[in-house]
């Protein structure tokens, strides 16, 4: 059957079934109906199954055909790892439960369709039955292979993913026991079969150096190697621009202001290696700071529509495993011509900014230019220059830093100076500090974890930070005042539901919230944190208060950020490692010189960048969790050197099946309930507590408590602790 017949033939059915006279029918009923001659009814079908996968049409569990809602609705299926799932429907409160037997051949992530059997009554939620998967989210998947005498069978590493992959013989690529592969599902079985897959890549033995990360790599479908095609365009990049040595700009650079003659410096990590910003600060005689924050001009090199380009929209931002990073774009770009390398000329894009002595910008200058680093700083020397030497080898270092780095440390002490006052002004309008930690994990030469610790903010990272919000907030108010297309950073509310959840559980920790009406406000958050400034619970809260939170993502509307308390908000400072901020530099070019209207980029604009918004949210939120799984992965080896041994930390959570304690390292592990053996415990979920009925003893979140490490699965990246105390009594 043709398309335009099929889509006529699906339009009949569907105005067929919305009608108020139609009750559901089978398929041979319709058939009679419609007076459809038995020789045509396999095409009936087809038009029929059709309209089911599109979520256009139900269909009971006796074949009956009717509206969706009828009988089933459309959503994503999350599994579990003991069989059962949840399915999450658009417009309804809760997840549908659907047991172990009726989960079908959906795997996590699918869309489904799913009939409702009873609905949710009591605090239990809804159950139902999957009828079909509409889409499958898994056409691949990595994991543990198992093989038996004449097959095989794939165990994978998500844990979600409940069902074993049976592997027929011949299929298996000669794989062996403990292998771990990258397998092809050709068969989602039912729930009577397993699904069925081929292997087609084996990334070596799950006890070979780096294979735990390559299995992640393949899991999240993260590109490596640049394409053929892509690094050819590179052998055109020049390593080095004509300006070097040259006091005045040359041909070819008109519209560029020339930086050079600035103070410039980067600040940056000990080990990065592609430098995409540079600042620079003066005192005005009118007592206001002139703040320049400088980013790498990627636009220049990396033009709309060529080979560079796609690919680097295609992966939409770099992504920071533990052992690797997987970049945006090629060395030779983010190390080579696009880094501000310390004493060469570099093309940027640059903001400007008149900040009077309240913090306000009250002029600003987006342009294009050229710059030079005079030095490449790092945070580590910044803070110890700008911060109070305690001991004796840090007076001394500071003494050397300060000779060393003389020219520049009045500019550093103004950057000190002004950035405590962009965060005095942030703070005063509401916005949220997270102020959480990262892990640090180092790796030994076969990638062994050696040591992990909690990598905290100095006054030099703040400086970055609040130089580099400071300018994202001055373009995207440029462009949204101009009414430009733009793409915008935005951070809606909080759902009001959860922020009720989180109330009623800060209330019984005796924290006193007032809200002033329904949806709470970023101050009334942000005063909260402070009510919980030096509680020992005072991170756990803090972190139940980010889950309430939304997750920020890419638009075409400038819509706000909630977080940060800004009415406009943009990623404008990181085009090396980050799409949004390349695309937007290009726009800001053409908006410079003159093409938005000129040569109709508007229009262009427009018809791009909701796919470009779309697809770097889709981007980041598959890079952050590749990230996050890499960390739990190399926390559970880690711990697993150090099975019996003991380690204070603090409960982080509670739930109905354990507890979760946080270590002073950050690796967080769980206190399994079965392991609670002194006592019958009940979970208290308004106030995330666990009872003991007889002891009466209460676990709560913020609880200083002694763990023993008894489990850790790198495999799994999961950490299991038993309670000290309970052992040794």
């Amino acid at each position: 059957m043709d398309r335009e017949l099929l889509e006529q033939r699906k339009q009949m059915l569907t105005e067929l079934v919305h009608d108020k006279a139609y009750v559901p029918m089978k398929a041979k009923e319709i058939a009679m109906l419609l007076n459809i001659p038995k020789a045509m009814r396999g095409e009936l079908q087809e038009v029929l199954d059709e309209l089911v996968s599109e979520g256009k049409l139900g269909i009971s569990k006796k074949g009956k055909y009717g509206k969706p809602e009828t009988f089933a609705v459309v959503g994503t299926f999350t599994g579990h790892a003991r069989g059962f799932g949840f399915v999450t429907v658009e417009g309804m409160e809760q997840d549908v439960f659907i047991p172990e037997d009726k989960t079908g051949s959906a795997l996590n992530g699918d869309k489904v369709q799913i009939v409702i059997e009873s609905e949710g009554r009591n605090g239990r939620r809804a159950e139902g039955t999957v009828l079909k998967v509409l889409e499958h989210a898994n056409s691949q998947l990595v994991g543990y292979y198992q093989k038996n005498k004449n097959f095989g069978f794939v165990i994978p590493d998500d844990q979600k993913i409940a069902k074993d992959i049976f592997i027929p013989q011949g299929c298996d690529m000669g794989a062996v026991t403990g292998h771990k592969v990258v397998v092809k599902v050709t068969d989602f079985g039912d729930e009577r079969k397993k699904p069925e897959g081929r292997i087609k890549e084996i990334l070596g033995h799950v006890n070979d150096p780096g294979t735990d990360i390559l299995s992640l790599v393949r899991a999240y479908n993260l590109p490596e190697a640049f394409p053929e095609e892509v690094m050819k365009e590179l052998e055109h990049v020049p390593d080095s621009l004509p300006t070097e040595g040259l006091k005045d700009l040359p041909e070819g650079f008109e519209g560029r202001k020339d930086l050079r003659d600035l103070q410039t410096v980067t600040i940056d990590g000990e080990d990065a290696k592609d430098l995409d910003d540079a600042v620079t600060l003066e005192l005005l005689e009118n007592g206001n700071y002139r703040l320049g924050v400088h980013i790498a001009d990627v636009s220049h090199y990396v033009k709309e529509g060529s080979e560079l380009d796609k690919e680097a929209l295609k992966r939409s931002t770099s992504v920071y495993l533990v052992d690797r990073v997987i970049p945006m774009l090629p060395h030779k770009l983010s190390n080579g011509i696009c880094s501000l390398n310390q004493g060469t000329d570099r093309l940027a894009m640059s903001c400007l900014m008149e900040v009077d002595p309240h913090g306000t910008v009250v002029d600003h200058e987006i342009c294009e230019s050229v710059i030079r680093s005079d030095r490449r700083m790092t945070y580590t020397a910044v803070n110890a220059i700008l911060s109070e030497a305690d001991t004796k080898e840090k007076e001394e270092q500071k003494a050397g830093l300060l000779e060393e780095y003389k020219d520049f440390v009045a500019m550093f002490e103004r950057m000190k100076e002004l950035s405590a006052i962009l965060r005095e002004k942030r703070s005063k309008r509401g916005a949220i500090d997270f102020d959480f930690p990262e892990s640090k994990i180092k790796l030994d030469e076969n990638g062994r974890p050696t040591e992990i610790y909690p990598y905290e903010q100095n006054v030099a990272t703040e400086i970055i930070e609040d130089f580099m919000l400071m300018a994202n907030e001055t373009v995207a108010k440029e462009y949204c005042q101009g009414e430009y297309p733009f793409v915008y950073r935005t951070h809606d509310n909080p759902d009001p539901e959860r922020v009720e959840s989180l109330l009623t559980l800060l209330r019984h920790q005796g924290i006193q919230v007032q809200k002033a009406c329904e949806e709470i406000t970023p101050k009334e958050i942000q005063e909260i944190l402070e009510q919980i400034q030096g509680m020992p619970n005072e991170m756990m809260i803090s972190r139940l208060m980010l889950r309430t939170m939304k997750q920020a993502r890419y638009t075409t509307e400038c819509s706000g950020h909630f977080g940060l308390a800004a009415k406009y908000y943009c990623h404008f400072t990181s085009p090396i490692r980050r799409y949004p901020d390349l695309q937007i530099h290009r726009i800001i070019r053409d908006n410079i010189r003159g093409r938005l209207q000129r040569e109709g980029k508007t229009e262009h604009y427009r018809e791009i960048l909701e796919h470009v918004a779309e697809q770097s949210s889709v981007c980041e939120r598959r890079a952050q969790e590749a990230e996050r799984e890499s960390d739990r992965l190399k926390k559970a080896e880690y711990m697993s050197y150090h099975l019996g041994e003991e380690f204070d930390g603090i409960i982080s959570g509670v739930t109905g099946y354990g507890l979760y304690v946080e270590l002073g390292n950050t690796v967080e592990g769980l206190v399994h309930i079965t392991a609670l053996k002194d006592d019958y415990y009940t979970f208290d979920q308004e106030t995330h507590e666990l009872r003991g009925e007889l002891t009466k003893k209460v676990y709560h979140l913020g609880q200083k408590i002694r763990v023993r490490v008894a489990d850790a699965d790198a495999v799994k990246r999961s950490v299991d602790f038993t309670i000290a105390e309970e052992q040794e009594e």
